[in-house]
C-alpha cells in the first residue's frame, strides 16, 4: 500500500509539473508581443522600427489547444496549420519551435540541457560586421580611436542651432543587419541568463565560441546594460517588447507617441536637405529613448532623460531618396563623459550647447502626447 501511495503521489508531482510547463508555454503563446502592445497602447500604432521585430509567428487571430497524451503535453496554435507555433514537454523537457519561411526559424528548448534558442537563418545569430565597440547613444562612454575616425554614426551627431527647414546634413542611411533578430515573448526571454556572471553558459546555449566577434558582441551589449548610466538618466535593459513597454510607459504614460525613422531605401553617403521640422515632445521635454544593441534576439537599452527635445524630420536626399528621421536635442550634457563621440566630432564641450543626433532606423523614441 505504502508503495503505491508512493508512486501516486510522485505521479501526480510529474503530472503538477508538466501541467506548470504547459500553462506557462500557453501564456507565452496566447498573449503574443503584438497583442500586449494592443491590450497597453490600443490607440498608439505599432512603429515599423517595432513592427519588423515581431516574428511572423506572433500574430493576432490564432487559437491555442493544450493536449495531454503519451507523448507529453503538446500545445498547438495556428489552426493545425503547419506554420503554426507548436510547445512540447515530454520527455526531453519543453520545446518550443516556431518556424519560419525560408529562414531558420525560432526554437526554444528547455530540457536537460539548459535552455536554447536559435534565431534566424539556419539558428546563427547575425552580428554587424566590425568590431564591437560601445554605442554612442551611451553617453557614459569615451570614444575610441576607432570610433571617432571610422564610425559611420559619427555624421549622426549636430548642434540644435544647425537644424531647421533648408539646412543640409551629409548623412548615411544603411539598412541594419540587427534587424534580423526578433523579439522573444517576455516569459521565454525571462528564462534565459543574461548576466555577465552567466556569460559561459550564453555562449554555450548559442553554440559560440568565447573568442569570436559574436562572444565579444554579446559580452559587450551586457556590459553596457550591467553598467551604472549617467546621473541625470534612468536606464533599462529590455530584453522583450513587453519590458519595453513596461518601463517605457512607467517614465511617459500610456498617451504616448512613438518617433522612428523611416527611409526609403538603402542609401549612400550623400547631402540630405531638411524639408521640414515637427517637434513632437511634450513642454516638459522628456522622453525615452530606445537603442538596439547587437545580440542574438532583440534587445534595447532604453533610458529616460529630462533636458530633452524630439523632432521629426523630413529629409531629401541628393538622388532623391525621402526620410522621415527622428532626431533628439540634448539640452543638458554636463553628465556626459567628455570624451564621448559627440564632442569629439563637434568640438564642444560639455554643458556647452544642445547636442543632437539623427537615429537609425532600429531605434525609437517615447514621448507623451500634448
Amino acid at each position: 500500500m505504502e508503495s503505491r501511495f508512493s508512486l501516486l503521489l510522485l505521479l501526480l508531482i510529474s503530472l503538477g509539473i508538466v501541467c506548470s510547463y504547459a500553462v506557462a508555454a500557453a501564456d507565452d503563446i496566447h498573449v503574443s508581443p503584438q497583442q500586449y502592445w494592443d491590450s497597453a497602447l490600443p490607440n498608439t500604432p505599432i512603429p515599423k522600427a517595432i513592427e519588423s521585430l515581431l516574428g511572423s509567428d506572433f500574430v493576432e487571430g490564432k487559437s491555442t489547444s493544450v493536449n495531454v497524451g503519451k507523448g507529453g503535453v503538446n500545445v498547438n496554435t495556428g489552426k493545425g496549420k503547419p506554420k503554426g507555433t507548436s510547445v512540447n514537454v515530454g520527455k526531453g523537457g519543453v520545446n518550443v519551435n516556431a518556424p519560419k519561411p525560408k529562414q531558420g526559424g525560432t526554437s526554444v528548448n528547455v530540457g536537460n540541457g539548459g535552455v536554447n534558442v536559435h534565431t534566424g537563418r539556419k539558428g546563427k545569430p547575425i552580428y554587424v560586421g566590425v568590431k564591437p565597440g560601445s554605442s554612442p547613444f551611451v553617453y557614459k562612454y569615451a570614444a575610441t580611436e576607432t570610433q571617432v575616425h571610422d564610425d559611420p554614426n559619427t555624421v549622426l551627431f549636430f548642434l540644435e542651432k544647425d537644424l531647421h527647414p533648408r539646412s543640409k546634413f551629409t548623412l548615411h542611411f544603411p539598412k541594419q543587419t540587427t534587424t534580423t533578430t526578433k523579439f522573444l515573448p517576455r516569459r521565454v526571454a525571462k528564462s534565459l541568463p543574461f548576466s555577465s556572471q552567466k556569460l559561459p553558459q550564453i555562449l554555450t546555449h548559442f553554440s559560440i565560441p568565447p573568442t569570436s566577434l559574436e562572444a565579444e558582441s554579446i559580452r559587450n551589449t551586457i556590459d553596457q546594460c550591467e553598467a551604472p548610466g549617467i546621473v541625470s538618466e534612468d536606464k533599462f535593459c529590455a530584453t522583450s517588447l513587453e519590458s519595453m513597454v513596461d518601463f517605457s510607459t512607467s517614465k511617459m504614460g500610456k498617451k504616448v507617441t512613438l518617433v522612428s525613422t523611416e527611409v526609403e531605401k538603402d542609401t549612400n553617403l550623400q547631402a540630405f536637405t531638411v524639408v521640414n521640422l515637427t517637434k513632437k515632445s511634450s513642454v516638459t521635454d522628456s522622453a525615452v529613448a530606445c537603442h538596439k544593441l547587437s545580440y542574438p534576439y532583440a534587445v534595447f537599452y532604453c533610458h529616460y532623460a529630462q533636458h530633452t527635445r524630439v523632432y521629426k524630420v523630413s529629409l531629401l536626399g541628393a538622388d532623391g531618396t525621402k526620410a522621415d528621421v527622428a532626431a533628439v536635442c540634448h539640452t543638458d550634457t554636463s553628465d556626459w563623459n567628455p570624451k564621448h563621440l559627440a564632442f569629439q566630432v563637434l568640438k564642444v564641450k560639455p554643458g556647452t550647447v544642445p547636442v543632437c543626433h539623427f537615429l537609425p532606423e532600429d531605434h525609437v523614441v517615447w514621448v507623451s502626447k500634448y
